[in-house]
């Protein structure tokens, strides 16, 4: 489960490609945070010049994700429509595109997720609220005077004397 493309065969118009690669292509382990539930879709055109391949159209799929705040699990459909890459030609072979896809919606994912990202099942998170914002703000904090400091500083250096 491939998308192998050889810029030799590619036409000069270039070439459509769509259809799905099964979730397992993303690699993931049942016990990571991330989990696939579908598909990697794609809907591709192909085409090429002197230094690679031109690779654009729109990419989705769909992910299991724990909220960073509450750390219950919800769905978050990724659809990337203006998705664009341009692979360098390495070699005279053919080009996997599947690594290509496959790092570039990992890398699309939210790196801190919340429950309101959800957009399958789209609800709010159950921790919203429940963490109060800090009361002091640290330029409101009392400040010590700059000899209480350097005091403890010079304790150590005595420590560290014995």
């Amino acid at each position: 489960m491939s998308l192998r493309i050889d810029p030799k065969g590619l036409p000069e118009e270039g070439l459509h490609i769509e259809g799905r690669l099964a979730p397992a292509v993303f690699g993931l382990q049942p016990e990571d945070e991330v989990r696939a539930v579908s598909h990697l879709e794609y809907d591709l055109n192909v085409t090429s010049d002197e230094d690679g391949l031109i690779v654009q159209g729109r990419i989705a799929a769909t992910f299991d994700l724990a909220c960073g705040r509450c750390a219950e699990r919800f769905q978050l459909r990724m659809d990337l429509p203006g998705y664009g890459l341009d692979v360098p030609f390495e070699n005279a072979g053919a080009i996997d595109l599947t690594s290509w896809l496959r790092e570039d919606m990992l890398l699309a994912l939210p790196t801190f997720p919340r429950c309101e990202m959800g957009n399958v099942t789209p609800r709010e998170c159950p921790a919203e609220g429940r963490f109060a914002p800090a009361t002091e703000n640290v330029r409101d904090a009392p400040q010590e005077e700059d000899g209480e400091v350097w005091k403890a500083l010079d304790q150590l250096d005595n420590l560290k004397s014995n």
